[in-house]
């Protein structure tokens, strides 16, 4: 096998505000894997929160060799059996990796990544849309449009320096699509007092759950406030991999699993397996990325109580297609591989 890189610049739609920054674009950068004159991708994307620059990533993705495998078949092998990957390898190389795999195992396959991860439906799901922290007027009139286009579910970010504003923003998103599922998202922006006080007043709103509400660090925080919390709390920045999900699984109601955080389809069912009976529930997450980014994390999204896979959707322009959305659902494809394809090629690929 051969692999070869490609970096894209992916700018939003808007900037998007949360507790701890802004955002308006970040890079990808795309692998290729092929084999036998079939192609294979997979796709990372730059973090300031994970500390993961383009040339970093780059870098990184050069130093794994896939030319030692026979087929991707063998390289997934080794990649679940974790001989694949030196042991400080971010999971989001890992999860890029592992995605141009098993695009490229379906296609030699002739089936959907789904059934390679042992799911014959095609799985759909209702994704959540994120509105940002932003003033009451526009917030309310991104609301209504996503209500008018079939969003049931809305993602509300949350922390701004006044929590009042807070509590204003999903007042207005209520009353502007009254028949949406809420979800609430600090991104660890308050503290223990703060989320006591603030929580049932998001309660009576109708919020569903909220995420990560305590600063990442002190899970032991985390799951005390889920036992006296009046909504569900599902654990996000807290919830990187699986030893953490262990010790949070039965203490919270929800852990946020999303492939870039934890490693890859293959160690996101490792979770699942690892919370299943014990109370706490899956949202499938994402960061801002393209389709090809979110398409591993649609074909497991039979798995999650709630989805969170509305990155593509933030796009100004998304280069691949095959996963929807824009109608409030994402489904996975039932073409071989992930599923998707890239729109023509532009200017900003390099």
């Amino acid at each position: 096998m051969k692999s070869s890189l490609r970096t894209v610049r992916l700018a939003l739609a808007e900037p998007l505000r949360i507790s701890r920054s802004t955002m308006a674009a970040r890079d990808a950068v795309w692998l290729t894997v092929e084999h036998d004159g079939l192609r294979g991708h997979g796709e990372a994307v730059t973090s300031v929160y994970y500390g993961l620059g383009t040339e970093t990533l780059v870098r990184l993705l050069t130093t794994v060799d896939l030319s030692r495998f026979a087929d991707p078949e063998s390289a997934l092998e080794a990649l679940r059996a974790g001989e694949s990957f030196p042991d400080d390898m971010p999971p989001m190389v890992a999860a890029a990796v592992e995605s141009a795999l098993l695009d490229l195992a379906g296609k030699r396959a002739g089936v959907p990544v789904h059934r390679l991860l042992g799911t014959d439906a095609t799985p759909v799901a209702a994704t959540a849309r994120t509105i940002g922290i932003t003033a009451p007027a526009h917030a309310a009139a991104e609301a209504r449009r996503l209500a008018a286009r079939g969003f049931e579910v809305v993602k509300v970010k949350a922390g701004a320096p006044d929590p009042e504003d807070d509590i204003e923003r999903v007042r207005v998103i209520r009353d502007a699509a009254p028949r949406a599922r809420l979800l609430l998202d600090p991104n660890g922006a308050w503290s223990a007092a703060q989320a006591d006080a603030l929580l049932p007043r998001f309660a009576d709103l109708g919020v569903e759950a909220v995420e990560q509400p305590l600063a990442p660090g002190d899970p032991e925080a985390l799951a005390a406030l889920a036992q006296r919390a009046p909504l569900p709390v599902i654990a996000d920045e807290d919830a990187v991999g699986l030893e953490d999900v262990r010790r949070l699984a039965g203490r919270v109601h929800g852990v946020n699993v999303k492939l870039a955080k934890c490693g890859g389809a293959h160690a996101a069912l490792r979770i699942a397996e690892a919370v299943e009976g014990s109370g706490t529930a899956l949202m499938l997450g994402c960061l801002t990325a393209s389709t090809l980014g979110l398409a591993p994390a649609v074909h497991l999204a039979d798995r999650a109580r709630w989805a969170d896979l509305d990155g593509h959707l933030l796009l100004a322009h998304d280069p691949w297609t095959g996963i929807g959305g824009a109608d409030g659902v994402v489904r996975a494809s039932g073409l071989p591989g992930l599923g998707v394809e890239e729109v023509a090629a532009r200017a900003d690929v390099a």
